[in-house]
């Protein structure tokens, strides 16, 4: 479902670009949410290819992935939804309906053995911001938040934080 709402910010609208679906908890579902993912930010005019499209697909992979491994409930499902505020931040939310599994805003560093755990690393390192919110009624999102601003849509590779702009000095 794609969903287009303006919002006014200091005189001017700005049309709000949303698009929101839910998956089943399946490693299927985490797939389809990353793919789909991928092709609304084509629509959006992010680039197929380009480092923001990349970096923003990364993270839905990931919390997709941690949505039906952690956050997996029988029979429910678990929801994407994608915001783009043009020139302003692509917000990336997913939602599952496991509240009381909380993962910490300081994910801890895995054993260098370890096969997973390495998720929210990705999500920390990639996303300007990431929080954890409850879900009324039931569950919590994640949501990471990329500044638009900061990261113009490359050509290809993944654009660090921030653009990667260097500190002045």
């Amino acid at each position: 479902m794609s969903n287009n709402s303006p919002l006014a910010t200091g005189g001017e609208a700005v049309t709000v670009r949303v698009f929101s679906q839910r998956f089943s908890s399946t490693p299927r579902g985490a797939r389809l949410a990353r793919r789909l993912a991928e092709i609304q930010f084509e629509r959006w005019g992010l680039g197929h290819r380009s480092g923001l499209s990349r970096t923003a697909a990364l993270i839905v992979g990931e919390l997709a992935a941690n949505a039906v491994t952690h956050g997996r409930v029988p029979g429910r499902d678990f929801e994407l939804v994608l915001s783009r505020t043009p020139g302003a931040v692509l917000r990336i939310e997913v939602s599952d309906a496991r509240g009381e599994l909380r993962p910490s805003t300081r994910p801890p560093v895995p054993d260098a053995l370890a096969e997973s755990g390495r998720g929210l690393l990705l999500v920390d390192a990639l996303a300007d911001r990431w929080e954890v919110v409850d879900r009324h009624p039931v569950g919590k999102t994640v949501r990471a938040e990329l500044d638009l601003t900061a990261r113009p849509p490359g050509p290809s590779g993944v654009t660090p934080p921030g653009g990667g702009a260097t500190p002045a000095g």
